[in-house]
């Protein structure tokens, strides 16, 4: 997938998260319970295709999100059980902290993605001089020199 399409992609799944966010509010109890295990289920699978993309692609990138994803897990698993934790207890101004907690963790991870948005920005941006240099190098080069590469 192009660059350019996977930027389009992700621009259409904020703007479902914006709208999502916005709804989940007005959500009875029991459907918003319902949401919230299938986001976590597909939050899950998709990491798991990206695992396996990713192991797929470069070693370098591979080696690089290996550590990340690893980390990315052990992250989301501690912040999971944090919160089934504290859901556990029953307390009026324990369940206010909960609340505030998973509102932290929610525009923490929002901060995230934001720095990643960044993050991809260089990337793209460096991706697109990589292959602009690339593309002159070659075309000084001779047809004979290119085709024996």
């Amino acid at each position: 997938m192009a660059l350019s399409e996977q930027l389009s992609k992700l621009s259409v799944r904020t703007k479902e998260l914006e709208t999502r966010a916005a709804a989940a509010s007005k959500e009875a109890h029991e459907d918003l319970q319902k949401d919230v295990a299938a986001a976590r289920d597909a939050s899950r699978a998709n990491a798991e295709a990206l695992r396996k993309a990713v192991d797929e692609d470069v070693a370098d990138v591979s080696a690089w999100w290996t550590d990340v994803s690893r980390s990315w897990d052990q992250h989301v698993a501690s912040m999971r059980k944090h919160v089934k934790e504290k859901k556990a207890e029953f307390d009026v101004d324990q369940a206010k902290r909960t609340a505030d907690d998973a509102y932290a963790y929610a525009a923490y991870l929002i901060d995230y993605c934001f720095a990643a948005v960044e993050e991809a920005e260089y990337a793209v941006l460096d991706a697109t001089l990589a292959q602009m240099d690339y593309e002159e190098l070659a075309a000084e080069q001779p047809a004979e020199v290119r085709s024996a590469s």
